[in-house]
């Protein structure tokens, strides 16, 4: 039986990739709807499929937040799963569609929460913005504030997974992008432009056509004006983000017994325990200062844990699958820390390191089939 993945507005739907691909379902709003309605629209998803998982963004307004703690409290069920991103409308569709892929393979429901912290690292949502004066949700110069001001400027924001933001033009600087194979999705406003179809698919890259969807009712209110673009590129492919997920090391909630991957509930949002010394239950600890950024030492101490395989994601054979380089991608800032609210966080609590999409088939390796 499928984990049943559940949004809070339509906007978060796409069209699925393929006919078997299961949809997420909506739950209304909780203007002008009881409290007992959205109470049964829960306890339907619950005896259909056992656990829910609900994507709540954080840009939502604080009364759906409200109403989903309200439900899961009345309900006194741990079989919901509350889980909060700060991708862009956008981004936070594309995240939901692989959610909803992925819960067709035999992944538990506590696996399939956690991975959205590890899947949200890998879409590289943006837009292309007529205006940044009303820009509060990326880091904007005072600079820039002055300059959006000029007629005819436009700027090419990148929200995630590390914000950037450049002016779009002669000598602009490039947007960082990704270092594996994606596809681009976009969404147009009331901005005319092709930037991203002509400047930012040669430039990371992107095979194939880019396609398109409605301009998701929420983006403007988000990005701070109705003049843009908005893009996302992502992996597309079933089998990468299967193996992607299955390759990370797996361990049990000492809050709530759910299984889970990284170093954070997604149903309860416990830190896995932290021990004596920096580490953490079945886990290796980072570096010290004077490392940190660095592959582990001989002794196994890091995130990419040795043979002994202690790592937060490490596999299921106790090795840690290849990541991104430190180097250029610190694992401790790769995931966000979860905001769930239901359980004591710490913050000591070491963030997981990512796996790289590219390596994580490997020659001959088994492509997996959905479930039934």
């Amino acid at each position: 039986m499928p984990t049943a993945i559940a949004v809070t507005s339509a906007d978060l739907v796409l069209p699925p990739t393929d006919p078997g691909t299961p949809r997420a379902a909506v739950l209304p709003p909780p203007e002008g709807r009881p409290l007992d309605a959205s109470i049964a629209d829960v306890q339907q998803l619950l005896a259909r499929y056992g656990h829910v998982v609900v994507v709540c963004p954080t840009s939502v307004p604080a009364a759906v937040e409200n109403r989903l703690h309200a439900v899961r409290s009345l309900l006194e069920s741990d079989r919901i799963a509350l889980v909060r991103t700060d991708l862009p409308p956008l981004g936070a569709a594309v995240l939901v569609r692989q959610l909803c892929l992925l819960a067709g393979y035999d992944f538990s429901p506590g696996v399939l929460a956690s991975a959205a912290r590890l899947l949200a690292h890998y879409i590289y949502a943006g837009a292309v913005l007529g205006s940044v004066s009303r820009l509060d949700r990326v880091p904007v110069g005072l600079g820039t504030h002055l300059k959006s001001w000029l007629p005819g400027a436009h700027f090419a924001v990148l929200a995630g997974p590390t914000p950037q933001m450049v002016r779009v033009g002669s000598g602009e600087e490039a947007l960082a992008g990704p270092e594996f194979a994606t596809e681009l999705l976009l969404a147009r406003g009331r901005l005319q432009t092709d930037w991203p179809a002509t400047t930012l698919v040669p430039r990371w890259r992107i095979p194939g056509p880019v396609q398109e969807t409605p301009l998701p009712a929420s983006s403007p209110g988000w990005w701070g004006t109705g003049k843009l673009v908005e893009f996302a590129a992502y992996l597309p492919d079933p089998a990468v983000l299967h193996q992607l997920v299955s390759s990370v090391r797996r361990e049990i909630c000492h809050w709530c017994g759910m299984d889970l991957i990284g170093d954070r509930c997604g149903f309860c949002g416990a830190p896995l325990t932290v021990l004596e010394g920096g580490g953490t239950r079945g886990t290796g600890s980072y570096t010290d200062a004077q490392d940190a950024g660095s592959y582990a030492d001989a002794q196994g101490t890091g995130p990419y844990a040795d043979a002994r395989g202690t790592g937060p994601y490490a596999d299921a054979q106790g090795t840690a699958p290849r990541a991104v380089d430190p180097r250029t991608t610190d694992p401790r800032r790769a995931l966000p820390p979860a905001d769930t609210g239901t359980a004591p966080a710490d913050a000591h609590a070491p963030g997981p390191a990512v796996p790289h999409p590219t390596r994580a088939l490997g020659p001959g390796a088994h492509t997996p089939r959905a479930l039934p």
